[in-house]
Parts: C-alpha cells; sequence; structure tokens
C-alpha cells in the first residue's frame, strides 16, 4: 500500500504522494524536466481527522490512505518530508478519486 510517514495532516487537509507521468510521450519525445507540469495525479499518504462544522460535530472525509485522485494543477502546498516529495492540499481541492 503506501508510504509511512510521520506527519498528522490537520482538519480537512490530506497528504498526496504525486505519481510520476511519463518520461516519455507517445512519439518517442522526451520531456525536459523544466518543462513537465506538475502531476495532476497521486496517492493519499496521510489524511486529516475532518473539519470541524458550524454546529460543532466533526465532518467525515470522503477521501482515505491509499487512495489514488486528482487533483487541481495548482493546488496544495509542496513540502518535503525524509527526501521525499508530497503535495499537502485540502479534501476539497481533490477532483475524484480514480480506481
Amino acid at each position: 500500500m503506501g508510504k509511512a510517514i510521520s506527519v498528522k495532516p490537520l482538519s480537512d487537509r490530506v497528504v498526496v504522494s504525486p505519481l510520476d507521468e511519463a518520461d516519455q510521450m507517445r512519439g518517442g519525445l522526451y520531456i525536459p524536466d523544466t518543462a513537465k507540469e506538475k502531476p495532476s495525479q497521486g496517492e493519499v499518504i496521510a489524511v486529516g481527522p475532518g473539519k470541524v462544522s458550524d454546529d460543532g460535530t466533526r465532518l467525515e472525509m470522503d477521501v482515505s490512505v491509499g487512495d489514488k485522485v486528482l487533483y487541481g494543477k495548482y493546488s496544495g502546498t509542496d513540502v518535503t518530508l525524509d527526501g521525499e516529495e508530497y503535495l499537502i492540499l485540502r479534501e476539497s481541492d481533490i477532483l475524484a478519486i480514480v480506481p
């Protein structure tokens, strides 16, 4: 399953490990690292406890550790933890869960 990291996101935030995109296009052209766009698919590594509603109840998260998700290209904050690149974003920035 997912990687183990020592970070616990707060509220409705999730930690996502971006999935690597293919380094080669169908036509055989290689894309330099400087020209690649940020991946928009990743695996959920850690999930916060959920947002607290106005009446004080905690809202359950729709995503869980191990889910593959799609997110907006410029969503969240890039962080490096234990030498690995991750993205911390709000659950509302996640567009879909993919099989």
